[in-house]
């Protein structure tokens, strides 16, 4: 591979990708597998886009990986499931041939690069209470990678968030995690946390991070240093797509910006979107995700919807039906020492936890904690409609922040200090004192203590239904002494809050396309040559956030389908494959 310093003279390759985000990577990785020469471009300094600060789960059933821990499980319950969950929301069809397609994708991936998946013992779907789900053998995880392989290119991938890592810059997972709060109680968890300790420590002294990458990170990296491998790849940072042109046979060149300069290069098997969505589009952003503050969107940076203005102006047009235009996760945020903010999506680490509940601003429960992220954020705005609800307030014991932290302040208790002077954690001594220090009813939320700490002693939740779904009870605590593990009463002085905003975490809406990832024009007839994955793609979810990994499962899947479509019509047309 090689890494553009700046825009070429001129060029001609078989696929360019617009995008370096984890399906745009996918996407590139696929063509050249295949044969083809590619340009990667990219807007941004780094790669990774939103995958590289992402869990890197991925969606994909029928895998073998999936049949080694679930091998009861089939492609017909996974299209059941989508089915009860989605409903007409989305063409099946396209549903069915990401469904078809998904073992396929991975096999190759698999065989022909350094990207190498595993099944999470328990990982359930999020609906798991709808026909066909599964508790386990979907959802992937890429395995950790050592980033030193890369050598240079390990600067080019974009950073973890910071508050997500310990030790300045020591990433964990779910594993490292449950060991590191461990560390006293077994050996297992001693020698591992001894293990990746020591590592980190060695990595500090040659590098500014660590190099011992999990989760997204680790997934960006194995696609990068696959793509590496390949001498006909280019990648081209920080430039920007001006133009898309099309011919007599359909999509055939895009104009390229960097620094003031432009360049035509052509594209002759297509051109494939992957540039992250329309979130951080000035006027889309204000009529598909209206009062949304893009401050309280986690996502990375680069997703800025211009391609999309060119496709549209190509006879491109925006899927329907979507539930909502976006995937979304509470949020709660911080500025940083250096001025920067924070935005943290409280996925699962807090507030289904025991000892946790979330109110709106006349104290009031309102939702049911320990569902989906997806579901939580949406419950916020549908809330804030009839009551102020945003922010809302995750509110929790002095026994909870403890033991699961809260946002960003991590377990044990200790360090509250800057925190709390800096107002993103409010403390009382008293639940009255947390509500006026909040700015909140304090009856209302007495009286919301009290009656959710009663439901807590019996295991029930009867106004939310807390803690009754595989789902649910999975992100719960589940060494917790009490009768359910996401309910226990608040009854430890102080008592604490962080503020939580809806935050956008992708794009659900995107551009329609059938089933090998072709962008629709009129009539629903195809453009030639030009494709979208990823977040520009309309999502096959249909708004509905069914499980782990369901952004980057279909990124993969149908890049797989994308590149194998444009890489054909390289070969089937007047300009065959480049040579080497």
């Amino acid at each position: 591979m090689d890494v553009l310093s700046q825009l070429p003279a001129s060029a001609s390759y078989d696929v360019v990708v617009i995008g370096a985000g984890g399906a745009g990577l996918a996407a590139a990785l696929f063509a050249a597998i295949d044969g083809a020469s590619v340009l990667l471009v990219e807007r941004t300094g780094f790669v990774g886009g939103t995958t590289a600060w992402s869990a890197g789960t991925t969606w994909i059933p029928g895998t073998d990986h999936g049949a080694a821990v679930n091998p009861t499980d089939t492609l017909e319950a996974a299209a059941r499931y989508l089915t009860n969950a989605i409903g007409e929301r989305t063409p099946a069809a396209l549903r069915q041939a990401f469904l078809e397609a998904g073992p396929a994708a991975i096999k190759q991936i698999e065989a022909h690069s350094d990207v190498k998946y595993r099944a999470c013992a328990k990982h359930p779907d999020y609906i798991s209470e709808l026909g066909g789900s599964t508790l386990n053998g979907r959802a992937l995880e890429p395995l950790p990678f050592d980033g030193r392989l890369l050598g240079d290119l390990f600067k080019l991938i974009r950073s973890p968030i910071p508050e997500f890592t310990v030790l300045g810059g020591m990433m964990v997972d779910r594993t490292d995690i449950n060991h590191l709060l461990g560390l006293g109680k077994s050996l297992a968890s001693a020698a591992h946390s001894a293990q990746i300790l020591l590592r980190h420590a060695c990595d500090r002294l040659r590098h500014a991070r660590g190099t011992r990458l999990v989760m997204g990170n680790a997934l960006v990296a194995r696609l990068l240093y696959s793509l590496s491998k390949h001498a006909k790849v280019a990648l081209l940072l920080n430039a920007s797509v001006d133009a898309i042109d099309s011919g007599a046979h359909g999509i055939e060149s895009v104009t390229l910006s960097q620094n003031g300069k432009a360049v035509t290069v052509h594209a002759h098997g297509g051109v494939i979107l992957a540039s992250g969505g329309f979130n951080r589009h000035p006027s889309l952003r204000k009529s598909m995700l209206p009062g949304v503050d893009q401050n309280w969107c986690p996502a990375a940076p680069g997703h800025t919807g211009a391609a999309h203005d060119l496709a549209l102006g190509l006879g491109a047009h925006y899927g329907s039906g979507a539930l909502t235009n976006a995937f979304w996760a509470p949020v709660s945020m911080r500025t940083r020492t250096d001025g920067s903010t924070a935005v943290f999506p409280h996925f699962v680490m807090d507030r289904a936890k025991p000892g946790m509940l979330t109110v709106d601003q006349a104290g009031r429960r309102f939702v049911n904690e320990s569902t989906s992220y997806h579901l939580f954020a949406l419950a916020m705005q549908q809330r804030n409609k009839n009551a102020a609800a945003i922010p809302a307030y995750l509110v929790c014991d002095a026994q909870a922040l403890r033991k699961y932290g809260i946002g960003m302040v991590r377990p044990g208790g200790k360090g509250l200090a800057p925190f709390l002077a800096d107002g993103y954690l409010t403390q009382g001594r008293t639940l009255a004192e947390l509500a006026s220090r909040l700015g909140i009813d304090a009856a209302g939320l007495e009286a919301n203590v009290a009656r959710f700490n009663a439901h807590a002693q019996t295991g029930l939740d009867p106004d939310f239904q807390r803690g009754v779904t595989a789902y649910q009870r999975n992100i719960g605590d589940p060494a917790w002494s009490g009768k359910n593990p996401n309910l226990g009463a608040l009854t430890q002085a102080p008592y604490y809050a962080v503020r939580l905003y809806p935050g956008d975490i992708g794009a659900a809406t995107g551009l329609a396309t059938d089933a090998d990832a072709r962008v629709l024009g009129a009539n629903q007839r195809a453009i030639d040559g030009l494709y979208a994955v990823g977040n520009d793609m309309h999502s096959i979810m249909g708004g509905v956030y069914t499980a782990p990994g369901i952004t980057l499962g279909p990124g993969l899947v149908f890049g797989y389908l994308a590149a194998r479509h444009a890489v054909a019509r390289c070969t089937t047309s007047a300009m065959p494959l480049q040579k080497s």
